[in-house]
C-alpha cells in the first residue's frame, strides 16, 4: 500500500465536547458553497463526502491513498474542523478539504446536483436515549437530502459499533427506493463486500479490542 505522509500537528490534542446537539439553534443555518473550484485543484475529480468526519483522519489518508478522488468532509465540531484544516495545509493536499456545518441541512446548499460519487457514514454519534433518537445524523430526510446531490451509481457506505445504529441506518436507506442494498435488504455486509479502504480510528479500536463492526454498503439509482 501506498506510504501516508504523517503530519506535524496532533490532532489529538483538540479539545472539544464529545457531542453536539445539531437540532440546537446555533446549527440551523445551512452552510453556503464555497468556491469549489478555489478549493480543490481539479473540482472535476470524483467526489467522496464523510459525513461526521470527526478529527477527519480517514480522509486525511484516503486523499493521500486515492490522489485521483476529491475528499469532502463534514463536521459538526468546529475545533476539530480548523486543526484538519491545518494539517491539510500543512500536507498541501489539494483533493482534500474540510468544514464546519450541520450535514442535516447544508447539503443541498453546499453541493450541486449530482455530484457526489461516494458518500461514507462512519461510526456516528449513537444518542443512546429513544429521546434522542432525533438527533442521530442518519435521518429519511437526510437520505431524501442525499438524492439531490448523488451521481447515479453512487456508492454509500455505512459503519458502526454499535448494532442498533446500524440497524437503523440501514432501514433508512432500505425504505427507500432509489438505493439498492449490496448485502440484501435488511442485511449487514461482509468485509468482502465492504470496499478496501483505510481503517478509521474508532473502526481499528474497535477491532483491536475484538469488537464487531456492523457495516452497510448501498449502491444509488
Amino acid at each position: 500500500m501506498k506510504s501516508i505522509e504523517q503530519p506535524q500537528i496532533n490532532l489529538a490534542k483538540v479539545r472539544v465536547r464529545e457531542h453536539v446537539n445539531p437540532l440546537g439553534k446555533k446549527y440551523q443555518e445551512p452552510t453556503p458553497a464555497p468556491d469549489w473550484s478555489s478549493v480543490y485543484g481539479d473540482w472535476s475529480k470524483p467526489l467522496s463526502l464523510d459525513i461526521g468526519c470527526a478529527k477527519g483522519g480517514y480522509i486525511l489518508e484516503m486523499a493521500q491513498l486515492q490522489p485521483e478522488w476529491n475528499f469532502l468532509g463534514l463536521e459538526i465540531r468546529e475545533p476539530l474542523v480548523h486543526r484538519a484544516i491545518a494539517i491539510q495545509q500543512e500536507l498541501h493536499l489539494d483533493n482534500l478539504y474540510y468544514l464546519f456545518c450541520n450535514a442535516n441541512n447544508s447539503l443541498t446548499s453546499l453541493l450541486p446536483p449530482a455530484k457526489v460519487q461516494q458518500v461514507t457514514i462512519q461510526f456516528p454519534d449513537p444518542w443512546f436515549k429513544r429521546r434522542q433518537h432525533k438527533r442521530r445524523v442518519v435521518q429519511p430526510e437526510l437520505v431524501e437530502t442525499l438524492t439531490k446531490i448523488l451521481m447515479p451509481g453512487a456508492q454509500i457506505l455505512l459503519q458502526s459499533d454499535i448494532q442498533p445504529v446500524s440497524i437503523e441506518m440501514i432501514e433508512y436507506f432500505d425504505a427507500h427506493p432509489r438505493f439498492t442494498n449490496l448485502a440484501g435488504k435488511g442485511q449487514f455486509a461482509d468485509y468482502d463486500i465492504y470496499p478496501p479502504h483505510q481503517p478509521t480510528e474508532r473502526e481499528q479500536w474497535t477491532i483491536d479490542r475484538g469488537g464487531k463492526v456492523y457495516r452497510g454498503v448501498f449502491t444509488y439509482q
